[in-house]
């Protein structure tokens, strides 16, 4: 028997953001995975900081995940989401409980993630289960490093293909985590917006 297709998933509710400033990752493209650490324990810090799972971004580089993603699904693969913009109120947080800036930016400079131009995401399969990386998320020991090769090659080969596929549109990478993608078009303000949930 031919498996049954995958029910549609639900509307999205009104938009309750300033759309000209902000987009909704989802509102693009529900095909992109969003698992949103800082919803959850799953980070360096083990607590819950946002109230809800949702990834915001500024217009043209949440039009640019899309294209990455896009590009990816042309090889059965997909991307996921693990944190977006991210409010300066929460980095204050993280500030507090890590005040250390080789791992936390300071929010008084604040980061790219608080200007909504940084993801942090990772490679899924046809069937969003997440491709081997090397390293966890929020992994702060060398391996977890671009440069750092001594890796199963398949490993070096996934984090290649997310590493190229990202700079093809317009991200840059940084030194010390694979995971980590900043967009490098327009200049854009530090904000402490704060998403609703529902």
């Amino acid at each position: 028997m031919p498996k049954p297709p995958e029910p549609a998933p639900p509307p999205l509710p009104p938009i309750d953001y300033d759309s000209s400033a902000w987009t909704e990752l989802a509102r693009l493209d529900r095909s992109i995975l969003i698992d949103m650490k800082y919803a959850t324990t799953e980070n360096f810090v083990e607590e819950k900081m946002y109230d809800c799972s949702r990834c915001f971004l500024r217009p043209p580089v949440a039009e640019a995940v899309v294209k990455a993603h896009e590009q990816l699904q042309q090889q059965g693969l997909g991307l996921k989401m693990l944190d977006c913009f991210r409010p300066r109120p929460v980095q204050w947080q993280l500030w507090k409980k890590v005040p250390n800036p080789r791992y936390v930016a300071d929010p008084r400079k604040g980061s790219m993630h608080n200007r909504g131009v940084a993801v942090d995401l990772t490679l899924v399969d046809a069937e969003g289960e997440e491709l081997p990386m090397g390293t966890p998320y929020d992994f702060f020991g060398p391996e977890a490093a671009p440069a750092y090769t001594d890796l199963p090659e398949e490993v070096l080969q996934n984090r290649q293909l997310l590493r190229e596929t990202m700079m093809a549109h317009g991200f840059q990478p940084i030194r010390s985590e694979w995971w980590h993608f900043s967009y490098s078009g327009k200049n854009y303000a530090l904000s402490d917006m704060l998403w609703k949930c529902y």
